[in-house]
């Protein structure tokens, strides 16, 4: 994890306190600079993170103008120092402070202490810009997380949810596109990469997504159950950082850019799995192989050093979540949302459903008899083998079965076979 660089902030006995005035006017010298030369105010303003209309406004005065002070403020003058010492440790929370204050014989509005807190929280959040880069030894640590972008496959621009999985030491990627981002998805991406890898890191960094993380509380994180026991059967240790701290995992943040930016730019695809198949072709010839930023290196070169525990013959993860159906006579069996088939014979027959990371095997008591990759809602899957005997070969009609009760074509009725001399001889009798 990647952690901030805590700073203090020293502020002057004013009527308000203020982050250092050059810094500021360099950056809005700096955006007037690029608007000058015809750069699009929506682009800076996301690169900066600020609103259009601050840029707009800044664009509008031309020049840096500091704040002007606000009048209200002046009742602050006196505890200046003692608020700037006590913020941090209230977590910089104005509701306290303002009610500390009146304890001490403050009468001003809690808007004028929320006011004065606002600059001191965000210094405290974003310091000055430099952050401690936390590095990880080999097999210690890997980072995952999903990012979203629309694709084009086939006719259709659909939105793919990007999960990326980065080993922390050597920078080695694995990104993988998925319909949704559900618990399903989120196990299939770990496997996945566990079996590109052919190794699983020690801990795993994640997001406080919601397949995973039920709820980070100050004391504890409880974990979705599925994902707890997945996470034992590879034995690693899942570890969700604190929420609006995406520094903490910014090995796969940068991941995640890299891959929209770089394999997807201009990409088209004729099915999820060419997409797949292109991403994983993309990560071992070319995100592998480029010299990284930060280390300088080959994320490939790096790997040998990794130190990854093996996966050995371990088969892969079962989802134990087993249902029961009864088949019916279409022998399409009902599974979240869509059908998918099982053979014929097996109409009006308990099945047991057993979900997998990836897919549903279907079983007939202990036999399996069918097994489908999981599809999205509203999905009718039908493997031609299972209608044997029912389905039409394709391009053929069925012949029609021949007529059994024609009163004109009885049984027994069989056509006498006769020589041809004896047509011949009745022809001249007529013609005679």
């Amino acid at each position: 994890m990647e952690e901030g660089q805590a700073t203090v902030v020293a502020l002057p006995a004013t009527l308000e306190p203020q982050g250092p005035p050059m810094l500021k006017a360099e950056v809005v010298e700096e955006v007037l600079a690029r608007l000058g030369r015809g750069e699009q105010v929506r682009a800076l303003a996301r690169e900066y993170g600020v609103d259009r209309k601050t840029i707009r406004a800044w664009r509008g005065r031309g020049t840096y103008r500091p704040r002007a002070r606000r009048r209200g403020s002046r009742v602050l003058a006196e505890y200046v120092e003692w608020l700037t010492a006590r913020a941090p440790e209230v977590e910089y929370n104005a509701a306290v402070l303002h009610r500390e204050l009146v304890g001490q014989g403050y009468r001003g509005s809690p808007v004028v202490v929320r006011r004065f807190v606002q600059p001191l929280r965000a210094a405290a959040r974003q310091g000055t810009g430099a952050t401690v880069r936390f590095e990880t030894a080999p097999g210690q640590q890997a980072q995952v997380d999903f990012g979203q972008r629309r694709l084009w496959i086939a006719d259709a621009c659909v939105p793919a949810q990007l999960f990326v999985f980065t080993l922390g030491y050597s920078r080695r990627c694995f990104p993988l596109a998925l319909p949704h981002a559900r618990l399903s998805a989120f196990l299939t991406g770990h496997e996945q990469a566990f079996r590109h890898f052919e190794g699983v890191p020690q801990q795993i960094v994640l997001d406080n997504l919601k397949p995973a993380v039920l709820h980070h509380g100050r004391e504890r994180i409880i974990w979705h159950p599925a994902y707890a026991d997945f996470a034992a059967y590879y034995g690693f240790r899942p570890w969700a950082h604190w929420p609006y701290r995406p520094q903490t995992k910014g090995k796969v943040e940068a991941g995640v850019k890299y891959v929209k930016r770089n394999a997807l730019a201009g990409k088209r695809f004729g099915s999820w799995d060419h997409l797949n198949a292109w991403l994983r072709e993309w990560a071992t010839t070319i995100a592998d192989r480029r010299i990284h930023g930060t280390t300088h290196e080959m994320p490939l070169a790096r790997f040998p050093a990794e130190q990854l525990t093996p996966l050995g013959t371990r088969p892969p993860y079962v989802r134990e979540r087993v249902r029961h159906r009864i088949v019916p006579p279409d022998a399409l069996v009902a599974i979240d949302g869509s059908r998918y088939s099982v053979p014929v014979r097996y109409v009006g027959t308990t099945v047991t459903i057993r979900e997998l990371t990836d897919a549903y095997e279907i079983c007939a008591g202990e036999l399996p008899i069918a097994r489908h990759r999981r599809q999205g809602r509203r999905q009718v899957v039908m493997e031609p083998i299972h209608y044997a005997g029912l389905l039409r070969p394709h391009g053929r009609s069925a012949l029609p079965a021949p007529p059994r009760w024609d009163p004109g074509y009885p049984a027994a009725a069989d056509v006498q076979v006769r020589d041809l001399a004896t047509y011949a001889a009745l022809v001249e009798e007529v013609a005679g």
